[in-house]
């Protein structure tokens, strides 16, 4: 069984532990431990992991990550008014081959979204992302990716899977279960014309680094709807995780990233949330921490909501546009906006009813200027429903 693999939680951290106030967070964690072994995964919201893999780095890491100091400060950090039950199962160590480790992460991950529980991985390298898309297999016929990374990662042409270029690996793949790839926060000088393009012909969705700073809030109906966030810490800038020659002046600051960490939380779909490429420094290790914390407060405060036109909790808004009436929804609870966007074939559904792609207020109000935004427009031609 894939979980014999999990290495425990070190004595290091336990001891730490100890010695916690009550309200800390890692007095309110079950550990996989050497004398306890697993915790039980019943009623478990949460299940921290660690995977120490880095042979498919494309920088060659100069040495192992860390991972028991990033779990020193988020247990130091306070709980917060949360129902969560959260586990830490200790780390995935390197397999023989680097496919053996992605197969551990593969499975236990499978596992895990088996019994409804959302796991945060923690990895050395973003490439780790490869397997715990993977881990869908079987469990759901089309996946939604988004990446928060300052690059698409989709390589050169017959390049062996990094971690610049597990994309391409994802997207051509067989079983292919991705329906659509979203990136927020890329810098075009790190990115081929050729990669911009790619992006538009499959269409999907990209979001400059530039328009996400003057409005962070855009983030958040693409990640509403994600499956699977993998976040690469060399989106962050070096300014705030730590100067080290792999992290760029430009990039997300500590606040910014932080919020997108809470809304991938509150996302309905998020079941897999990964952070990967952290450097060993303890400002690296403090902000990882807090990314953790506001991905796990964002859970606590989900709202199911599917909105309908004769429910009391949504108002409908109709919008006609040249080439189309667009029927928007927002949510008296949450204030969140969707938009209908109708099947291209009548035959594509089941029951021929238009999906709900999650928008924001001013997708509505460009509409009502006769501008069809342009993630409908792209949701539409790739039959997103």
């Amino acid at each position: 069984m894939a979980f014999d693999f999990l290495v425990p939680v070190s004595d290091r951290v336990l001891a730490h532990c100890e010695l916690l106030p009550a309200q800390a967070l890692g007095k309110h964690i079950y550990m996989h431990t050497a004398r306890h072994g697993l915790p039980v995964l019943a009623n478990v919201s949460v299940a921290i992991l660690g995977v120490n893999e880095s042979r498919n780095a494309f920088e060659k890491k100069p040495e192992r990550l860390d991972i028991s100091e990033i779990r020193l400060q988020l247990y130091n950090l306070m709980m917060g008014n949360w129902n969560s039950s959260i586990i830490d199962l200790g780390d995935i160590e390197e397999g023989e081959t680097v496919e053996d480790t992605y197969f551990v992460v593969k499975e236990i991950v499978a596992g895990l979204l088996e019994e409804n529980i959302i796991p945060i991985v923690i990895g050395a390298t973003q490439d780790i992302t490869y397997p715990t898309y993977r881990a869908f297999d079987g469990l759901k016929n089309m996946v939604n990716l988004v990446s928060i990374d300052s690059r698409f990662d989709f390589g050169m042409d017959e390049e062996l899977i990094s971690s610049h270029s597990y994309m391409s690996k994802i997207i051509t793949e067989k079983p292919n279960n991705l329906f659509n790839f979203s990136n927020i926060g890329y810098q075009s000088y790190f990115n081929s014309q050729e990669e911009l393009d790619l992006m538009e012909r499959l269409f999907f969705d990209s979001y400059r680094l530039g328009e996400l700073i003057s409005n962070i809030t855009l983030a958040e109906p693409v990640l509403r709807n994600a499956h699977v966030v993998s976040l690469d810490a060399r989106a962050i800038r070096a300014a705030d995780i730590g100067y080290s020659r792999n992290f760029s002046p430009n990039g997300f600051n500590g606040r910014e990233i932080c919020a997108i960490a809470r809304y991938a939380g509150i996302s309905d779909n998020v079941s897999v949330f990964g952070i990967y490429e952290c450097e060993n420094s303890n400002q690296s290790f403090q902000l990882v921490a807090q990314i953790i914390w506001y991905f796990i407060e964002g859970l606590n405060f989900r709202i199911q909501e599917t909105p309908n036109s004769n429910s009391n909790d949504f108002t409908k808004y109709t919008v006609p546009t040249e080439d189309e009436s667009l029927v928007f929804y927002k949510s008296h609870l949450s204030e969140r906006w969707w938009v209908e966007v109708p099947s291209i074939l009548t035959s594509h559904t089941k029951t021929n009813s238009p999906a709900l792609l999650p928008c924001t207020e001013l997708d509505y109000l460009d509409a009502c200027n006769q501008n069809i935004p342009e993630r409908w427009f792209k949701a539409y031609k790739k039959g997103f429903n």
